[in-house]
């Protein structure tokens, strides 16, 4: 080993060190990732306890089964783009902080946490090799304000309803955000610069896409995909 791999390995367990060290006294997880082959190299007790499990149990565990066994898959689509954006750019100044549904076993039900990640360490050659991520649970009942759970739920019906969303065209996305706003067919015929008759057939075409029966329906669409 030279000297450069021999500082990095150096320096990794002097930092993981310093992670173990505290861990216990914070109320978060603790997580670190091995990038070359997926791994888990730590998790903080606290999270070995929540998922009810030691640490021999997921040491070495493929990153896609840890996260096919433990989280909700549907989640992924949302926060993993964002996490692989940061790796590729390397910045170890960067974040991305996302929310994910986790549960020890199928028995339990989904547990909401907001987590934070980042690139923990790189390698000899300057690549990211590690990153970590921080993960708090969300209590929706007792420590979470209706903004917070608005964001929640919006982010639930934008997964479910994407490609619902994507089957409108450009125009039609952009009429839907007046629709939600409540303007009617003159306004929107106003807006547009098209006929009455035109606007009316645009809006019998857009909800019918939507499947969106009353007003409310709109707006939450709006809403999820930051029309409004």
């Amino acid at each position: 080993m030279d000297n450069t791999e021999d500082h990095y390995l150096s320096l990794y367990i002097k930092k993981l060190k310093a992670i173990q060290l505290n861990a216990e006294e914070l109320p978060s997880i603790i997580i670190i990732h091995e990038l070359k082959n997926l791994t888990i190299e730590y998790m903080s007790p606290r999270g070995l306890k929540m998922l009810g499990i030691h640490f021999d149990d997921i040491k070495g565990m493929h990153g896609s089964d840890y996260h096919d066994k433990y989280f909700n898959p549907q989640d992924a689509d949302d926060y993993l783009p964002k996490i692989l954006n940061i790796i590729n750019k390397g910045n170890e100044d960067e974040i991305v902080t996302y929310f994910q549904q986790v549960r020890p076993s199928e028995s339990h039900d989904w547990k909401w946490y907001l987590s934070t990640s980042k690139i923990f360490m790189k390698d000899a050659d300057g690549n990211p090799s590690h990153i970590i991520t921080i993960a708090s649970p969300v209590d929706p009942e007792h420590h979470i304000n209706s903004k917070v759970n608005r964001l929640l739920e919006e982010n639930n019906f934008l997964r479910n309803n994407h490609e619902v969303f994507s089957s409108l065209t450009k125009r039609e996305r952009e009429m839907l955000k007046y629709m939600a706003l409540g303007k009617n067919s003159t306004e929107i015929a106003a807006i547009f610069h098209i006929s009455e008759k035109t606007a009316v057939t645009h809006r019998r075409n857009i909800r019918s896409k939507l499947g969106a029966q009353t007003n409310y329906d709109l707006v939450c669409y709006a809403q999820a995909f930051d029309l409004i």
